[in-house]
């Protein structure tokens, strides 16, 4: 049509197949959602349509491009959120307090993909506790594996040690087959997977034999002081309060922790008992300590995962 308008953006340096996706999805979702035309060719991405259709969708195409040129992988629930979040920062534009983390022997940079995580990041950055609390698919744990790998790379830690209660879904430990290893080891997976998201396996494999990096039960941390260590708790709605200041109490010179946890998902026979719950009253306004609440929009897993958390919110509250 004659009054179409066409812009071209600059994808120099980008990785075409990373920026536009398997099948061209990245571009074909970009199209659908703004309602514009969309091709790639070479080092150009043409954006066409209507004034306002073209303005609305070059900061959403400049966000993947800017991701995509900082090897992030991208899909389209990346072009789903860019679009939902228009009128925000482009997570790929650098401000102030700039939170990014770039792991030695990764490619691609870790970073906020929501304002939710942005916050959160900025938060474990800036404080000795933090205290993430939201739903799943929010990035809580991914996110504050990668804060401690990286600290662990600057030496600004000499160890991570990440904890999870060991008890979940009221099963006890006594009642699992296979020796103590195998009874724990499929409450603590999750942890190794993101650590090996983030480093080599075999670096992870030497820095657990060296004791740089533990993963344990929550319980194994009674009697110890945890000092110059990046230390996290996940999964902390299942620790009582009983554990949960046992475990505030292990921090040591030097130490930061972060707990992570989803209100919704507390296994413990008596709610009330979450540690959780308990920090939630009794720490806020203590200095050096920070709460960061994600919320379904800060959710980075498949789409359908956010549509999920609200539908049960609402039967909620129904």
């Amino acid at each position: 049509m004659s009054d179409d308008v066409t812009h071209r953006l600059s994808t120099e340096g980008v990785d075409p197949l990373m920026l536009a996706g398997v099948n061209d999805g990245n571009l074909v979702q970009l199209a659908k959602r703004l309602s514009v035309r969309v091709s790639l060719r070479g080092d150009t991405l043409m954006l066409q349509g209507s004034l306002a259709a073209v303005e609305r969708a070059t900061s959403v195409a400049q966000a993947l491009v800017d991701l995509a040129r900082m090897g992030e992988t991208l899909d389209v629930g990346d072009v789903d959120r860019l679009v939902s979040d228009e009128g925000h920062q482009p997570p790929g534009e650098k401000t102030e307090g700039d939170t990014r983390i770039i792991l030695p022997g990764l490619r691609r940079v870790i970073q906020a993909k929501t304002a939710g995580q942005g916050d959160y990041l900025k938060a474990i950055a800036g404080h000795d506790i933090v205290i993430g609390i939201g739903p799943a698919g929010t990035g809580k744990t991914y996110l504050a594996v990668a804060a401690a790998v990286d600290a662990l790379s600057r030496k600004r830690v000499r160890r991570i040690v990440l904890a999870r209660p060991a008890v979940e879904a009221g099963e006890s430990l006594g009642f699992l087959p296979g020796d103590l290893h195998e009874k724990v080891d499929p409450y603590l997976r999750p942890l190794y997977d993101a650590l090996e998201d983030m480093m080599p396996r075999d670096r992870v494999q030497k820095a657990i034999d060296s004791r740089t990096i533990e993963i344990a039960p929550l319980a194994y941390m009674r009697g110890r002081t945890l000092s110059d260590a990046f230390v996290i708790l996940d999964e902390a709605q299942n620790a009582t309060g009983m554990q949960m200041k046992m475990f505030l109490t292990r921090l040591g010179v030097n130490s930061r922790a972060v707990i992570t946890g989803d209100k919704t998902q507390i296994d413990l026979a008596n709610r009330e008992d979450s540690g959780l719950l308990q920090v939630e009253r009794i720490l806020p306004g203590i200095e050096g300590i920070a709460f960061c609440y994600l919320g379904d929009t800060d959710v980075v897993r498949h789409r359908l995962v956010r549509d999920i958390i609200r539908a049960y919110a609402e039967d909620v509250q129904g």
